[in-house]
């Protein structure tokens, strides 16, 4: 009797909460750590799933990401101006509601490798990504305001778990995005 209960009280929990699809997308500044570098400017986009379960929610995603370095010609022979790496993310976060209208999040994020821009200073490029790890492992971290109209504004922190292997160095990439979204 007690699990028909506990079913029955779980069934009515997930069937009373809310969910929404939306997308974001917004500015980024990433850097490898432990490398001399200057953050590179990039953009993220993607698509997102948010399913409320009272004051807190969970939120799988999928969005294009671009992160590496800029040297501004301080690094390689010939000097590297900077390196394009764009990834696939797929964050899961777990969001709680701090206030009907603010929110903090946290939770895994996996990368894929998708492409790679390297640019040197004399207009060369190089796209090959076999000097880098396929894939990424982070935490996000974050902060989320809900606005008018379906609109959301977000600030998080992408914190690399693993070295990504960039020419055999032991580096890792971190991503702070500011992103505005929207609820469907």
């Amino acid at each position: 009797m007690k699990k028909l209960l506990v079913i029955v009280f779980a069934l009515g929990f997930f069937g009373t909460a809310q969910a929404q699809f939306g997308v974001r997308a917004g500015y980024s500044s990433t850097n490898f750590t432990d490398f001399d570098s200057d953050a590179l400017a990039g953009f993220h986009a993607g698509a997102y799933f948010r399913k409320d379960l009272g004051f807190i929610s969970i939120e799988p995603g999928i969005q294009f990401s671009q992160k590496g370095y800029d040297s501004n010609g301080m690094i390689g022979a010939p000097p590297v101006k900077n390196d394009r790496l764009n990834y696939v993310d797929i964050p899961v976060l777990l969001r709680v509601n701090i206030l009907p209208f603010l929110n903090v999040f946290a939770g895994p994020q996996g990368s894929v490798l998708v492409s790679r821009k390297l640019e040197y200073m004399d207009g060369n490029t190089d796209t090959s990504t076999e000097p880098i790890k396929g894939y990424d492992l982070a935490g996000v971290l974050g902060l989320g305001a809900k606005l008018p109209l379906g609109l959301n504004l977000q600030l998080s922190y992408d914190l690399g778990f693993q070295s990504v292997n960039y020419y055999n160095q032991d580096v890792k990439n971190n991503t702070l995005k500011v992103s505005l979204g929207y609820d469907f």
